[in-house]
């Protein structure tokens, strides 16, 4: 394991701007952005717009010129090269086929995988879901959620990752920018038997900039990562593929 500095108090090194914003915000607010984002898309949309639906999934075909995928019950498919600009939905996942773009993905209730050679130039958000990069997807905003699993298998993230009560796993040679951090829960009540998060840094992986945790967290790194300084949390360092269970 490669560690920039290894500290429960000491600020982390280099420039503040490639620091992870400090607040992703109550999940009711988060929600309600979310919300108005869908609505708006879709009131806006014409009887005709298969793309913009309030009940119903919606499919992206290759070939078309960019523009929004948004419904508020349903999921949205986005082909392989396909092209959109923001894809949205408040009850349904959203996927992004392997070398598709995208402006944005979000949802409030339902996961988001990013495909093999795929490219966000913006940010990817879901309050409820498991957000999952594959083998060379591209991020270049922020990845974050409240709850779900964040999977990056040789994956770019350039805006940090952010979450609550997600677990992480950062494998292969996955680069993270920006670096990780886990909020506190909005609520501040201490629940009994409340999850504890598990982050995974795997072989290969590099994660630039602080690592920050204002909750416990269970934070693994393979001596084969590199990470920036930690905050909040001791690393344990594991040797092979994976940390034990």
């Amino acid at each position: 394991m490669t560690l920039a500095v290894n500290s429960e108090h000491l600020p982390v090194q280099g420039n503040h701007a490639a620091r992870p914003a400090r607040r992703i915000g109550a999940p009711g607010v988060f929600c309600a952005i979310a919300l108005l984002a869908v609505v708006s898309a879709c009131s806006g949309s014409n009887d005709g717009d298969e793309s913009n639906k309030v009940n119903g999934s919606v499919h992206v075909a290759a070939g078309k010129p960019p523009a929004t995928a948004a419904t508020v019950n349903g999921g949205i498919h986005i082909d392989a090269n396909a092209a959109v600009t923001n894809a949205s939905t408040v009850n349904g996942g959203v996927a992004l086929g392997d070398h598709a773009t995208a402006t944005s993905l979000a949802s409030v209730n339902g996961s988001i995988k990013v495909g093999a050679g795929a490219h966000v130039s913006g940010t990817v958000t879901s309050v409820n879901g498991d957000l999952t990069l594959d083998d060379g997807a591209e991020v270049s905003g922020a990845l974050t959620n409240v709850n779900g699993t964040i999977t990056l298998t040789a994956a770019h993230v350039a805006g940090g990752i952010k979450t609550v009560n997600g677990d992480m796993n950062i494998t292969g040679p996955s680069h993270v920018e920006g670096g990780i951090f886990v909020e506190k829960s909005s609520t501040g009540l201490l629940q009994l038997g409340q999850h504890v998060p598990r982050i995974v840094i795997g072989p290969g992986a590099t994660v630039q900039g602080e690592l920050h945790f204002e909750r416990k967290v269970q934070l693994y790194v393979s001596d084969k990562a590199t990470i920036g300084a930690v905050t909040g949390a001791t690393p344990i360092s594991f040797t092979g593929d994976s940390p034990p269970k």
